[in-house]
Parts: C-alpha cells; structure tokens; sequence
C-alpha cells in the first residue's frame, strides 16, 4: 500500500502528543543508528530529517501516513536517539520525561521498532531499552540496520553477535540504502497497525 506522508508535530510533553485516533508505530535506536534514513526509505520521501550530528532530534516527531484518499492510516513516531553524551547517560535517567510516558502508556502504540547498527557489537542501552520495553508488554521488532556495509560472511557474524548478545529469537536486517529488508519490515507494521 502507498501511503502519503504529512509531519503532523513534535512533542516534548505528553500535552502535547496528537490525538490518538490511528495505531502508531515508533522508532528508537542509539543517536546515529540511522533512524531518519530508515523512515525516509519506509515513506519514499524526505520526511524526517538527516543529520550528520548525532543527537539532534530532541522532541517526539509525529508523521500521518495516510492513503489515497488521504484517510490516516498510521502515525509514525520518531523519538529521540539516545546514547549520545550530550543528550542522555543512560535510557533510564537521560532521556526526557515525555518519552517514558509515550512507550509505558500511549494507547495506540502498536509497534517499537528498535534500530541497532548492524556494524557495531551489542550494547548496553539496547539491551536496556529491549528489556524495558518486553517488562512494558510492548510489541517490539529488533532491526539491524546499515547491513550493506558488510560483506556476507561479516553479515552472518554480525548477526549472530547481536542476536546472542541481546538476546534475540529474530532480528530483521535492513538498509536504507538499498532497501533490503524493507518490505519484511512494512509487513510487521502493517500487521502489527491492522491496516487493510
């Protein structure tokens, strides 16, 4: 399905989060993870901005995806990176208070799609924000990104790595790129949104 997309706000309060009237599907990741790529290549167009700055995304960005007959269909959220020493020490203490109250308790938060970079080793605060978001209830898809960079044998090893060390059953590899894994990925969040 092709979908037109429109930014609806940026959030840095609860107040402040659009109604919640269609399911939303957010994106977290470590600063630099390639969460902007991968919501451009998602949409077909330059809907969220790429920076070459880790952490400059500070609010909760809110995109409609709507269809032909521009009925919303699905919201997507794009939250903050984290990990970045200027934003956040840790998930638990650095990000902003709205982000915790967005996954805990947002109603129509349908999907997590968690982004780790498929080109460096687990690390903690992935770990943490996975096993937060398990403990939370939240449907989550761990995706590996930038996995054009490595060749097959390094893809293999890379994604065995990250699987074991975060204890993973399925990690989805993607590039933005390329558009590998793409479609896999639409799938999980059109079934996980219900969309028709």
């Amino acid at each position: 399905m092709r979908y037109t997309t429109q930014f609806l706000l940026s959030a840095m309060a609860a107040e402040q989060f659009p109604a919640p009237d269609v399911p939303e599907i957010a994106f977290l990741g470590r600063s630099n993870v390639g969460k902007s790529s991968l919501l451009n290549t998602l949409v077909g167009e330059k809907a969220a901005k790429v920076s070459q700055t880790p952490g400059r995304t500070r609010a909760i960005n809110f995109f409609a995806l709507q269809d032909q007959n521009n009925r919303r269909k699905l919201v997507f959220a794009d939250l903050p990176g984290y990990g970045y020493a200027k934003i956040s020490k840790s998930i638990s203490e650095g990000w902003p208070a709205f982000i915790e109250p967005y996954l805990a308790i947002r109603s129509m938060l349908k999907l997590s799609v968690c982004l780790v970079d498929s080109n460096v080793p687990a690390q903690e605060s992935d770990g943490q924000l996975i096993d937060w978001l398990r403990a939370e209830g939240r449907e989550l898809v761990v995706v590996a990104t930038k996995i054009d960079r490595l060749s097959g044998n390094e893809r293999t090893r890379n994604l065995l790595a990250l699987k074991k060390g975060l204890e993973l059953d399925e990690l989805l590899p993607v590039s933005a790129k390329t558009g590998y894994g793409v479609k896999e990925l639409w799938a999980r969040i059109e079934a996980a949104g219900a969309v028709e």
